[in-house]
């Protein structure tokens, strides 16, 4: 396991690398003046291959943050036989060595209707530990992991998920998914994708699990 990183405290004025969550605010009351400080508590996190903790680990975090009825989504029918990317799959782990974030990334493939195949990146699900959700953890995770799946040179990944989110921090859109197609329901504007580059995309096809 990657080494630890010491935790420190700031105040509000002063910036660190992720504000996690806040201490109780604390009064002081001297004559006729109120002060008002806030103390933020501030983890600096180490992102490590998610490959370090083993899977019930994994899966107690993604059921505390998606619930135990998250395998009936869409989503899961796409890593239905397949195994995550260990080198595209992360962890964000705080300075005790708690698994308190998890990024994975899948194989699939688009196989278009105009009879090419292309590999694809599903990228999630992109899990928090609950009560560290408010902090910029995911965004933090998310940067991480994009960072390295463009340097691994994957040109195209998708996800289901919030377009205004994804969208604004990470430039997904679903200017090429319209006519994509998923094993199961969804609500076509949740379907997205991110490209970095390569050949056009086939306009329409059926998204599916890539076994090789």
């Amino acid at each position: 396991m990657a080494s630890r990183l010491a935790r420190r405290h700031a105040t509000a004025q002063e910036s660190g690398p992720l504000i996690l969550h806040a201490a109780p605010i604390a009064l002081d009351a001297r004559a006729s003046e109120t002060r008002i400080r806030t103390t933020i508590i501030i983890d600096t996190l180490d992102f490590t291959p998610l490959a370090d903790f083993p899977e019930t680990e994994v899966e107690a975090l993604l059921d505390a943050a998606f619930g135990t009825d998250r395998r009936g989504r869409t989503a899961y029918r796409l890593r239905e036989g397949v195994s995550a990317i260990p080198g595209l799959s992360f962890a964000a782990v705080d300075d005790y060595g708690q698994l308190v974030g998890s990024f994975q990334s899948w194989p699939v493939e688009l196989a278009g209707d105009d009879g090419r195949v292309v590999p694809l990146v599903l990228v999630g699900p992109i899990a928090i530990q609950p009560d560290r959700q408010q902090g910029g953890l995911g965004r933090a995770l998310t940067r991480h992991a994009l960072a390295a799946i463009d340097a691994a040179g994957v040109e195209a990944t998708v996800l289901i998920g919030d377009p205004e989110y994804y969208g604004r921090f990470f430039g997904y859109s679903d200017a090429v998914t319209g006519q994509w197609r998923v094993p199961g329901p969804v609500e076509q504007r949740r379907l997205l994708a991110r490209l970095t580059g390569g050949p056009a995309l086939p306009v329409s096809g059926l998204l599916r699990p890539r076994s090789r």
